[in-house]
């Protein structure tokens, strides 16, 4: 799950005029990431299938469905704005809740993955995976990368700037190109290949429920499409421009991942492939083969690099968004502080405290592995409620309002928007279920723990927006001309009623 990847709203690019080519290679930065390829690797060739199905019923909805709302509703607030335009604001601010939660959650995934990578800068093969599989080791750096990284951002945005740009580079791009021109190699060499290359196996056996769970998580490799929605109305031609950089992306992005999940079955055999060890391992094999083994320990920091750069750029971007919907009346005044720099200090504070809580999950579970998948399983249900609002609220808009000036529509008039949206819907909804289902592949313990976990955790991070918001008070909110929030189309017209009665 990568995706994940991840949701701030990137900054309107204002008088600039954007390539085709430019928004395509946006798009696939903001979704492309390598952490989670070994978990879709276990599936061999069928893995294509997979992330095939999910770039249909998922990718192209979220992208398609976004560029029309964002297009008609460009107003700052992102998916606050979309449902909240949709369904009131209530249901916009559990929105944004679920955008910024998902991404907290995901940071124990994402950052088990940077302490196996630097596990792997020793030089005993042996002990780096014994390291790497230690859970007190584990927890441990997760906590102090974490921490950093907080650090680094309550010094402000030109703090993280640089580790971001740079880092994406190096710990993500290059590693990935790396990556798929050793599978090539490997494939021209004549090198055994360890997975099943019958063309049978292209299409997986889908008659047991509990084999599709990790294959559920590519959906989330996918999320984080919507991001670039925002820049629709700067591409010339949207209409046909749009359409045109999301399908390249959706092409390159799907090649990435189908490439590079192939390229780690060649080298490992499914039953030995390790979710949080698995990309690690795999370089190894290919560097020692082409007798560059002493490059390990440079991919390790490379990649260490990489979830540096990840973890630093998304601590920052979606509790900003949260924190403008706080300033609206959303959150208590404690929560709406910042500090001399500007920065949500209590949002990341807070953040901050939940990460280490499920960080400490380590301790309760039998591997790093299950605290992994079933962090990542909570993620993408959270992740996938909020797409489903998405969806909903895209047919709900233009259903309701369809003489509103749209510079990109979902093409195929109101029956191709119910067509695109509802078939994101029942796609999000087969992944959601799927995704309580524990996987066969991975030792979890008890089944108790499992579903006890997701549903309490989904239940408890959903009741927590909605309760916020039912005890919300007037003083709460706290705007400035600087830091509005525009009202929604649904409230303007109420006041426009209001006026007109008042005048009669």
């Amino acid at each position: 799950m990568a995706k994940t990847k991840r949701t701030a709203q990137p900054k309107m690019l204002s008088g600039i005029h954007l390539s085709v080519l430019t928004l395509t290679i946006m798009n696939v930065a903001a979704v492309v990431s390598l952490r989670g390829l070994p978990a879709e690797a276990k599936y061999g060739l069928g893995s294509i299938f997979y992330y095939l199905f999910a770039a249909l019923v998922f990718l192209i909805p979220v992208s398609l469905i976004s560029a029309e709302m964002a297009a008609a509703w460009p107003q700052k607030g992102g998916v606050y704005r979309w449902i909240g335009e949709a369904f009131g604001a209530r249901w916009g601010f559990l929105a944004i809740w679920l955008q910024w939660i998902q991404n907290t959650i995901w940071y124990p995934t994402v950052l088990t993955f940077s302490a196996v990578s630097i596990a792997y800068i020793g030089l005993d093969p042996a002990a780096d995976a014994s390291l790497a599989g230690n859970r007190i080791y584990v927890a441990a750096v997760c906590l102090v990368i974490y921490w950093g990284a907080t650090l680094i951002n309550l010094r402000g945005l030109s703090a993280s700037a640089k580790i971001s740009k740079y880092g994406g580079m190096i710990g993500t791009i290059i590693p990935a190109a790396l990556l798929i021109l050793f599978g090539i190699v490997w494939l021209l060499t004549g090198q055994k290949i360890q997975l099943d290359t019958n063309p049978a196996t292209l299409l997986p056996d889908l008659s047991k429920l509990s084999n599709l769970v990790l294959a559920s998580g590519i959906f989330l490799f996918f999320a984080g499409m919507e991001v670039s929605a925002v820049h629709v109305k700067e591409i010339d031609n949207p209409q046909k421009n749009y359409p045109k950089a999301i399908f390249l992306a959706s092409l390159i992005s799907v090649a990435i991942f189908i490439f590079g999940t192939l390229a780690i079955g060649f080298v490992l055999p499914e039953k030995s492939i390790n979710l949080t060890q698995g990309l690690l391992v795999t370089f190894d094999t290919y560097l020692k083969t082409f007798h560059l083994g002493f490059l390990t320990p440079v991919l390790a920091v490379m990649l260490v690099v990489g979830v540096l750069a990840g973890v630093s750029t998304w601590i920052g971007g979606p509790s900003k968004g949260l924190l403008a919907v706080g300033h609206h009346g959303f959150l208590p005044p404690f929560l709406q502080k910042v500090n001399k720099n500007g920065i949500q200090i209590n949002i990341l504070l807070v953040q901050g405290c939940i990460v280490t809580v499920l960080v400490f999950l380590f301790t309760f579970m039998p591997s790093v592995q299950a605290v992994y998948q079933v962090l990542s399983q909570l993620t993408a249900i959270l992740y996938l409620i909020m797409y489903l609002m998405l969806f909903a609220a895209g047919i709900a808009l233009r259903v309701r309002e369809p003489d509103r000036p749209r510079p990109y529509r979902v093409p195929g008039g109101k029956a191709g928007m119910f067509l695109i949206g509802g078939v994101g819907i029942l796609g999000a909804l087969l992944a959601i279920t799927l995704s309580f289902l524990p996987p066969d592949q991975i030792k979890i313990g008890s089944a108790a723990s499992w579903y006890g976990i997701l549903i309490v955790g989904a239940v408890v991070f959903l009741s927590i927006p909605l309760i916020i918001y039912a005890l919300r008070k007037p003083g709460w909110k706290n705007e400035t001309a600087k830091n509005a929030m525009e009202p929604f189309t649904w409230e303007n017209t109420g006041k426009q009623q209001a006026v007109k009665k008042q005048g009669r």
